[in-house]
């Protein structure tokens, strides 16, 4: 594969290069009202290039030079914002959107900045945006959007082979993704039912605009989990003509296809396949994955001031294994195999507002699981199909008041179905705990929610108050109330402080309902967080901040007969025997755990700017514990007490670009072996791990051919092959405990062409 990327790139170099000029084009309007905001300068930052804002707020910078740059929109009476890895070619228009909010500081008493740190209103505290490109040349990221926010301060990651979310101490459950507006269970191939992870994400990232992470304190318009949300919004199609992307990367091939929708409108499509089958096979392994992915997504202006939007994912999944020699046998039967289709969309009403937007949704949520694990005789001792699916309608109001009160307000209905049947003929986990299930289940059910946030400057100071109501009828009490409030305060134009309490609530997982032996209907999860920082500008472009945060967790289901498992200690990984299958959640449950979670989190980031280097740093301090059913509090299966992550690259010109990741991670508590290779439940997470270090790289070679944009990289992982070392497990056809551990040095090579 390297000499054909070799002889690709000698003969790429010999073409001709595009000399036409690239552009930008895109909107400028007032945060809250949506109005276009006429006149706005937009400027590329380091340049003399730039452009004012029309009658209806739109823009066009024009024969731009191919690089990569910052934009700044600005405007009396506004907070000017900047928006930074701005990427442009010939061969497609760049399309920014700027918000601009209006300036609640006196301009005499604190000194108008560029804003290339925008804050997100209903989260403004522990909150991290990532762009298309800060996600995409990420080292060791896999062009995934999920496995980047693992570089963020707060994120655990359990094995270097997952993307699951470990967030402030919280389980791989208590996670939510929003896609375009829609919630959405899980966003991984091959994902581990009841839970919020998977080896890798199927939301095509070259369709993706930006991403904002919070890891607590977010608003009450995120609901019905307790850790994190990830609001991914996805980019529209160009206007002026058809075009498209193809791509060969580290782990799969696609086709991407846009264009103008009947002169009022754009589309986008793509479609990918995964090749890691026939690398697997190649290589010899007894088990190769397989996975198909397409989205779909299509914008139209209905009039100006309404727009329709329709978007379609879909993600195929397949597992196949090969038995041709007794140790594939072995090692196929520690495997949980799982084949899953999903699919979600929705369709989307926005309306302008005279003073705010309103939007209305219609979605559609369907996952399909097959799951399939046999002892060496082929013999079934795991089986599960299980249908999920959510039919959704959501409304959502944002409105400014007079005095500059934002109200935020909305509601959400949700159908559910469920449909499972279940074999588990008798398993006996590592404890002589025995688990038996068999038998189908069928239920419907609904979830409501409705809530409603105000949001009020004061001088220098921004306060928000929330309320949540969420009912769910398969629980009991069937409704919750989340109170939420949040404070920043400018303390000058350079330092800023931040806090936020509330009470965060989150059903559990459909899969943990389905058996019908809980004695008793669950309760809804409950979480008290308390959240405390402080934000400092270095410069325009570098900002550090230090957070503190308190989780207290309460009715947590925990196990009627394994005594010492609580739910928050699964659902990092596949789920199969060597788990005990706790992630599906079968054991009779009863919700009596509670926990805790508490740290403190350093972070600084430089974005890129006219200085063409970036980087971040970030070390973070947690420390969990949990208390099932034998009243015995134990650290946390996931719990990390420190982590550090440096990243950074600089860009040498419009062709060259290097990036690094180095990360450091203490180890995580398991159980030990005794002598006789069996465990104990007195020691359970009663040792810890070693510690864990990588550093990954990255380089990339962009090119202009006459009529192709190419981005080539090479991507190497583990680069001075540090062993990656995870839980120790006991083979039992070799007779020894092995240490787990990761592929060492791991290069990748990736292409991709836009035309």
């Amino acid at each position: 594969m390297y000499k054909t990327l070799i002889i690709l790139l000698a003969l790429i170099g010999a073409a001709p290069a595009q000399t036409g000029g690239s552009v930008i084009r895109g909107l400028v309007y007032e945060k809250g009202s949506q109005e276009p905001l006429i006149g706005a300068n937009v400027t590329v930052v380091g340049t003399t290039y730039g452009a004012a804002a029309d009658m209806n707020g739109q823009f066009i910078i024009e024969d731009l030079p191919p690089g990569t740059y910052a934009v700044r929109a600005s405007v009396i009476g506004y907070k000017p914002v900047t928006i930074s890895d701005v990427v442009v070619n010939p061969i497609r228009p760049q399309r920014l959107e700027f918000e601009l909010e209006q300036q609640a500081i006196e301009v005499d008493a604190v000194t108008v900045r560029p804003d290339y740190f925008s804050e997100v209103a209903d989260k403004p505290v522990s909150t991290r945006t990532q762009s298309n490109e800060e996600i995409r040349r990420l080292p060791g990221g896999f062009e995934d959007v999920v496995r980047a926010i693992s570089i963020l301060p707060g994120v655990a990651q359990v094995t270097a082979g997952r993307n699951d979310l470990i967030v402030r101490g919280g389980a791989p459950s208590e996670n939510l993704f929003v896609v375009d507006g829609l919630e959405v269970p899980n966003i991984n191939h091959f994902g581990t039912q009841g839970a919020t992870g998977g080896p890798q994400s199927f939301i095509n990232l070259d369709y993706i605009d930006k991403t904002a992470f919070s890891s607590g304190g977010f608003g009450v318009r995120y609901g019905d989990k307790l850790s994190s949300v990830l609001n991914i919004t996805l980019k529209e199609g160009r206007e002026d003509r058809i075009g498209g992307k193809s791509t060969i990367s580290a782990t799969q091939f696609g086709l991407n296809l846009e264009g103008p929708l009947m002169g009022r409108g754009s589309f986008l499509f793509s479609a990918r396949r995964s090749y890691l089958d026939f690398v697997f096979k190649a290589a010899g392994f007894g088990f190769v994955p397989e996975y198909w992915d397409f989205l779909a997504k299509a914008n139209y202006r209905l009039g100006a001031r309404d727009q329709l939007s329709v978007l379609t994912v879909a993600a195929l999944n397949r597992v196949r294994f090969f038995n041709d020699t007794a140790e594939k046998r072995y090692d196929n039967a520690q495997i949980l195999g799982s084949s899953q289709d999903q699919a979600f969309g929705g369709v989307t009403w926005r309306r302008i507002l005279k003073s705010g937007l309103f939007t209305l949704t219609l979605g559609q949520i369907w996952f399909d699981f097959s799951q399939l694990q046999s002892d060496t005789l082929s013999r079934p001792i795991f089986d599960n199909e299980s249908i999920e699916g959510e039919t959704s309608l959501t409304a959502s109001l944002i409105y400014t008041l007079d005095g500059g009160t934002e109200l935020t307000t909305g509601a959400s209905q949700k159908w559910i179905r469920f449909d499972s049947d279940i074999l588990i003929p008798g398993f006996v986990d590592e404890f002589g705990y025995e688990l038996q299930v068999s038998g189908r289940t069928r239920y419907s059910s609904t979830k409501t929610a409705a809530w409603a946030q105000l949001s009020q400057d004061i001088s220098r100071i921004n306060l928000t108050f929330g309320l949540r109501y969420d009912r769910f009828s398969k629980l009991d009490p069937q409704y919750a109330l989340s109170p939420r409030m949040s404070m920043r305060y400018q303390l000058t134009n350079l330092t800023a402080l931040t806090a936020a309490a509330g009470r965060y609530t989150q059903s559990p997982s459909y899969i943990w309902l389905s058996t019908g032996s809980n004695p008793e209907p669950l309760k809804t999860i409950k979480v008290n967080q308390y959240v405390a920082g402080v934000e400092h500008l270095l410069r325009d472009d570098t900002r550090v901040s230090l957070e503190f945060y308190l989780k207290t967790y309460a009715d947590y289901p925990v196990s009627l007969t394994r005594r010492y498992l609580v739910m928050a200690n699964t659902g990092a990984g596949f789920g199969g025997s060597r788990e005990g299958f706790t992630s599906f959640g079968l054991d009779p449950l009863v919700s009596a755990g509670s926990g805790r979670a508490r740290g403190a989190e350093l972070f600084i980031q430089k974005k890129l700017s006219s200085v063409p280097c970036y980087g971040t740093a970030s070390l973070s301090y947690s420390h969990s514990d949990f208390t099932a059913l034998d009243g015995i509090r134990r650290p946390s299966r996931f719990d990390q007490r420190w982590i550090l992550n440096l990243g950074g690259g600089y860009i040498f010109n419009e062709k060259w670009e290097i990036s690094t990741r180095f990360r450091f991670a203490t180890g995580r508590p398991y159980t030990p072996y005794e002598a006789d290779y069996s465990r104990s439940i007195e020691n359970y997470n009663s040792s810890r791990l070693r510690s864990n270090h990588f550093l990954d790289l990255r380089l990339d070679r962009r090119w202009i051919l006459k009529n192709l944009a190419l981005i080539t990289y090479i991507d190497i992982q583990n680069i001075y092959n540090r062993p990656q070392y995870g839980v120790p497990v006991f083979n039992e056809f070799k007779g020894e405990i092995e240490q787990t551990q990761s592929i060492g040095i791991l290069p990748s090579v990736g292409i991709s062409a836009e035309f």
